[in-house]
């Protein structure tokens, strides 16, 4: 009878701080793993980018409303949040920025806060699959 009163009234599963944190770091970790970025490289040439970008004036114009990220972990998958990266090969999709709107292959907006990203246009969303 006191066995079954002391599996009854065992005390729920604690952890300590430091087991919590193992578990948190590995979560986010996985997250970050699995989690598929908009990591953008700015190209020197024309040729050899996989979208021409021209950036216009007002949102109203843009096909696509971006905003620059500091961290790629931060960047979103198809969603206008960008993480420029250093190299070529590590990035989703090359990028030249032309002098004309005629030029481009899609109109970006840069906006200031991260909410205001995203697609007006989503006709152009596939340049970026």
């Amino acid at each position: 009878m006191m066995k079954i009163i002391r599996l009854i009234h065992q005390p729920k599963l604690s952890l300590n701080r430091n087991e919590m944190k193992i578990i948190v770091t590995l979560f986010v970790v996985l997250f970050a793993f699995y989690s598929h970025s908009q990591k953008v490289f700015s190209v020197d040439y024309a040729s050899q980018a996989d979208v021409k970008i021209f950036v216009v004036d007002y949102a109203s114009q843009a096909d696509l409303k971006v905003f620059k990220v500091d961290y790629s972990s931060q960047a979103g998958k198809n969603d206008g949040a960008w993480f420029f990266v250093d190299y070529a090969s590590q990035s989703d999709k090359k990028i030249f920025f032309v002098d004309y709107a005629s030029q481009a292959d899609i109109k970006v907006f840069f906006v200031d806060y991260k909410s205001q990203c995203g697609w007006t246009r989503s006709s152009k969303k596939q340049l970026f699959y």
